[in-house]
């Protein structure tokens, strides 16, 4: 069997990185893999901390902070450089910490129509799983959100993009979409997909990916056996970090629908954060904010964002 291909984008990592690397054996087990590493111009010791504790690494400097869904495509160009190809990938954050045996469940679960398998996710400190699992937007599930909260409006399928059903993370669960701080895809799929869409700087980037896998015939499915701790999490939220992710859910959306249902979804998610903002929540300020002025095709907001390590106490991938 061919090797497996671990994809990691780094920006000002190193502090991360050290436990990252020393859960990989544990959670490689049963593979043969190599790491690739796409560095987007950290200014921290991200690169000495990958040469001293994983030397046999191949490292992408990509010379600039050019995004998450950037730094995949030139960690996939610097994989698929390797003699003989790779059987699958694994595109992860380098907060993951994946635990034993994580990596071939993953792999494993790809094939009869799988094209993207997702493990069951924990934060830091906490015993329950994440709710990692979406389905597509739509205007519906907005308003839902909107109304009675995104993890209320979760046990109905028409309210919300949050798959909260405790059933769906006990067994193998097909969805439209799933967070992406740690993800395996298979070679076909691969192939069919192409590159991700740069486009989207942070956040969005997994979606878009996986809702196009999924128009070309690739599902993605949870494997609840394979299991691994985000520390980032769904702890805490920036306002600059809500804001870009709010925009990005606009634009994607923008770009699958008409523009007639897009001002209803755009509606929608302004009165969501409004409504939050009115209580005193500071990302949502922002993020209404931002949703009253016209949304170009890369915010500003992404100049100053993080592609793969956020400050100390802002998630990498907060809930959507």
């Amino acid at each position: 069997m061919s090797p497996v291909a671990v994809l990691v984008v780094t920006w000002n990592s190193a502090s991360v990185l050290p436990g990252f690397l020393a859960s990989l054996p544990d959670g490689m087990s049963g593979l043969d893999w190599r790491l690739v590493v796409a560095d987007n111009d950290s200014a921290d010791d991200t690169v000495a901390v990958l040469r001293e504790l994983a030397p046999d690494a191949t490292v992408v400097r990509t010379g600039r902070n050019a995004g998450y869904a950037a730094g995949v495509n030139a960690a996939l160009g610097a994989a698929g450089e390797a003699e003989g190809g790779y059987s699958a990938v694994l595109v992860c954050n380098p907060d993951i910490r994946m635990r034993q045996g994580c990596a071939k469940r993953l792999v494993d679960g790809l094939g009869d129509g799988v094209g993207i398998s997702v493990p069951l996710l924990y934060e830091d400190g906490r015993d329950a799983p994440l709710h990692s699992l979406r389905r597509e937007s739509s205007v519906s599930r907005a308003l839902g959100e909107a109304v009675i909260g995104n993890r209320r409006a979760g046990r109905f399928p028409r309210l919300s993009e949050l798959v909260t059903d405790p059933a769906a993370y006990e067994r193998p669960t097909r969805a439209d979409w799933a967070t992406g701080a740690l993800m395996a895809l298979s070679a076909d799929c691969l192939a069919a997909c192409g590159p991700w869409d740069e486009s989207f700087f942070l956040y969005s980037e997994e979606t878009e990916y996986c809702l196009r896998a999924r128009d070309l015939g690739y599902a993605t499915r949870l494997e609840p056996a394979a299991e691994a701790v985000h520390l980032g999490g769904e702890s805490r939220v920036s306002p600059r970090l809500w804001t870009l992710l709010t925009v990005n859910r606009v634009r994607l959306y923008a770009r699958r629908h008409g523009a007639v249902a897009t001002a209803f979804f755009r509606a929608a998610v302004l009165l969501r954060e409004a409504s939050r903002a009115a209580l005193g929540r500071p990302a949502s300020r922002a993020a209404a904010g931002a949703l009253l002025r016209p949304i170009s095709a890369r915010p500003a907001i992404e100049d100053k964002a993080q592609p793969a390590a956020a400050q100390p106490g802002e998630p990498t991938r907060p809930p959507h």
